[in-house]
């Protein structure tokens, strides 16, 4: 992995993984897609019970890389002077990939948000199970500007996130909004004061990592995948983990403590 581009770090049960192109405001480009699901599973391990996702320097992202997408898609266009669609088609796919590794994680992970958080960058973001953001931060989806639409997940993750008519109106005035706004619309789960995002991520996912892990991700595949299903397929995958989950040493564990009255201490097994 280029480590200029992507940077990690674990410190007990959190593991951090930064966005490390400052001096383009954390621009993805296609190393940087390629990097992000070889840093999933860097940290995709059993001592490792939630993930922070944060840009360095003054932005999380500007989103895509122009220069990228003209240079390794082919968009600018080939010998017969159009764009390669077929290449083209493979970046946009290889893209969703890398957001739905991030997204398939069994652990919480949380995008720190600050700055700018537009276009490709706030579909990162969104592929979290949680965001916290700066007071100040602006996100949005500006691709209609430029004659295109949000096309690694930014529909479709928006829409589950926000509903219908607020996707609509984000996306199709290329609006960039304000923190504040943000959080009232549920596009973001709270808004701190401004250089404290990455502090207030970390107790997010503390609180989180204090719980049974294979709990907390079977709980995170059973509201990813449930979203949009009928009420009794829902239902059914709950009780399909639930009858796992039942037998597990960490629900033995847990039931110990709450007797007890004591702190639990999950093993993930």
């Amino acid at each position: 992995m280029a480590e200029s581009i992507i940077k990690i770090r674990v410190e007990g049960e959190i593991a951090y993984i930064a966005l490390n192109r400052p001096e383009k405001r954390n621009a993805i480009n296609q190393a940087m897609l390629r990097a992000i699901p070889e840093a999933i599973d860097e940290v995709d391990r059993p001592e490792v019970r939630a993930i922070i996702i944060y840009g360095e320097g003054q932005a999380f992202s500007a989103g895509i890389d122009f220069t990228s997408l003209a240079n390794d898609t082919g968009a600018q266009g080939g010998q017969s002077g159009g764009p390669d669609m077929q290449r083209f088609r493979r970046f946009v796919a290889e893209s969703q990939a890398s957001l739905n590794r991030l997204e398939s994680i069994e652990k919480p992970v949380i995008g720190a948000l600050h700055g700018f958080v537009g276009g490709l960058g706030l579909e990162l973001a969104l592929a979290c199970d949680a965001r916290v953001a700066a007071a100040g931060a602006r996100l949005g989806m500006p691709e209609v500007r430029i004659g295109l639409v949000p096309d690694v997940g930014g529909t479709t993750r928006l829409t589950r996130t926000v509903g219908y008519a607020r996707s609509k109106e984000l996306i199709m005035t290329a609006r960039m909004i304000e923190a504040s706004e943000a959080e009232r619309i549920g596009l973001v789960n709270r808004v701190v004061a401004e250089g404290t995002h990455l502090a207030a991520a970390e107790e997010l996912a503390r609180e989180m990592a204090r719980n049974a892990p294979i709990a907390v991700g079977l709980a995170k595949r059973i509201i990813d995948r449930g979203h949009g299903l009928d009420k009794m397929t829902f239902q059914e995958l709950e009780l399909l983990a639930q009858s796992s989950l039942i037998g597990t040493e960490d629900f033995r564990e847990g039931a110990a403590a709450l007797a007890q009255r004591r702190e639990p201490r999950f093993k993930g097994r």
